[in-house]
């Protein structure tokens, strides 16, 4: 090496080892952190580092330890949110990070089972054999990979199946208020669906809701092709956050080994009630009748993880219930929900109340896909229905008063005289169930007869 190479060299080296010392150390996990302030159910910790989503240990009087997470962080301070309950924690608690990222075993074996928001079984059939980790945070598919939806999806509803056609990988709202059938209209999809897998996720309900649908609703055929996660409303909103997550998650694997997934989702809305929670709880200021910022870009982060997987892969057929608090469509998750998905069935208190079940509002839902995946007939057949329940519902006070008069126009006297026929297509009891085929048969009739 000559006298100028070896000079070029010594620079090099000391510019570089210039460059390491201003390249800031990684922060090292302490062990040492300390609970300074427990405010509603955010826990304050100061002494230690980790990171956001990262979990950390804190030591309970009785031996009992609180798993608690990273949510955020201020200065030297970290807020953490707890995965279980907090009763009995002391001023001064010790706070451990804990290595390693969440993860969750899944596997065949979890067909057929219950578990809760962290994975964990509880229908007593025991320890549930798992074949591999997921992390309750998916990777992202490039847009452009995803395979685009052209098959229909047979739900096993009549009225869905015809006039409201799902495609596999389509994600749809189920807009209701409480108590106008949504979690029997779910348990039905759940028994009568073609899907291979059915993924059921109960966040944030009563908990003898739960057990009602888990017994009644699903059933035991239900049951056996499907996987139930349960966060009810007693749980922290973290692990009602986590339940979410775990669901859509479970659902990724199952996609991504070839496999057909209907998952059904209940509800959209307690999901974002519980980042609402832990967004206030945090300081983040309320943006949207009471709804942090975080919340609306929390929603398309979960849904967008449904739908179809690359090409010759599996598919996520998503069905969200939105509670439409006081029966209102103007209700902020109610509106974000409409603008992420791939359409909305809305079900009608009154029409509900007349005693047709399900009680789906034709006229106030629609498929976006199903232009793509019905046939163009049977399209323009759900259009003619639509229609003539649309002229009926411009004109039924009219009607019920008796002003209106008979041959003043002849499509709402059409309209009339298919009327009963249109109900009882769509009326279904909890029983029945019939096949995509049958229902764009029945359609077809009932368009097609002739009226008196």
């Amino acid at each position: 090496m000559t006298g100028v190479q070896a000079e070029v060299s010594a620079a090099l080296a000391e510019r570089l080892s210039q460059l390491k010392q201003q390249i800031p150390a990684k922060p090292k996990l302490k062990t040492s952190g300390r609970l300074v302030r427990v405010v509603g159910m955010t826990l304050e910790v100061v002494g230690t580092f980790a990171p956001l989503g990262s979990r950390c240990r804190v030591s309970h009087p009785d031996g009992q330890d609180v798993i608690a997470e990273v949510v955020g962080f201020q200065d030297e301070r970290l807020y953490l949110m707890p995965v279980s309950r907090t009763h009995g924690l002391a001023p001064n608690a010790r706070v451990t990070p804990l290595e390693g990222s969440v993860a969750i075993g899944v596997g065949e074996a979890m067909l057929g089972r219950v578990i809760n928001g962290h994975g964990q079984p509880l229908d007593d059939k025991g320890v549930i054999k798992t074949d591999a980790c997921i992390s309750l945070v998916g990777e992202p598919i490039n847009p452009l990979n995803r395979a685009p939806v052209e098959q229909p999806l047979d739900v096993g509803i009549r009225a869905i199946n015809a006039l409201l056609t799902f495609g596999r990988g389509q994600r749809l709202g189920l807009m209701a208020g409480t108590g106008v059938g949504k979690s029997v209209l779910l348990g039905m999809m759940t028994r009568y669906t073609e899907a291979e897998v059915v993924v059921v996720g109960l966040v944030g309900e009563r908990g003898r809701e739960v057990n009602d649908f888990v017994r009644h609703n699903l059933g035991e055929e239900g049951l056996k092709r499907a996987v139930v996660i349960v966060a009810p409303a007693d749980d922290p909103p973290l692990l009602r956050l986590h339940a979410a997550m775990l669901a859509t998650a479970v659902a990724e694997y199952f996609r991504d080994k070839g496999r057909h997934v209907l998952l059904l989702m209940d509800s959209l809305t307690r999901f974002a009630q519980a980042q609402r929670e832990i967004a206030l709880a945090i300081g983040e200021p309320p943006a949207s009748k009471g709804y942090p910022p975080s919340v609306f870009s929390r929603l398309p982060q979960l849904v967008e993880r449904a739908g179809n997987g690359r090409e010759h892969s599996g598919s996520i057929t998503a069905i969200y219930t939105v509670l439409a608090e006081g029966d209102d469509q103007s209700d902020p998750i109610v509106d974000a929900a409409r603008g992420v998905l791939d359409g909305h069935i809305v079900l009608s208190r009154a029409i509900a109340e007349s005693g047709r079940y399900p009680a789906i509002d034709v006229e106030a839902s629609i498929s976006r896909l199903m232009i793509e995946v019905a046939s163009p007939e049977q399209f323009k057949q759900a259009l003619v229905v639509k229609k003539w329940l649309s002229l009926y519902e411009q004109q039924k006070d009219l009607i019920n008063l008796g002003a209106y008069r008979k041959g003043s126009q002849p499509e709402l006297d059409l309209a009339l005289q298919k009327l009963p026929e249109i109900q009882q297509f769509l009326s279904q009891s909890i029983g029945e169930s019939f096949s995509l085929e049958q229902s764009i048969a029945g359609l077809a009739q009932l368009v097609s007869t002739k009226a008196s």
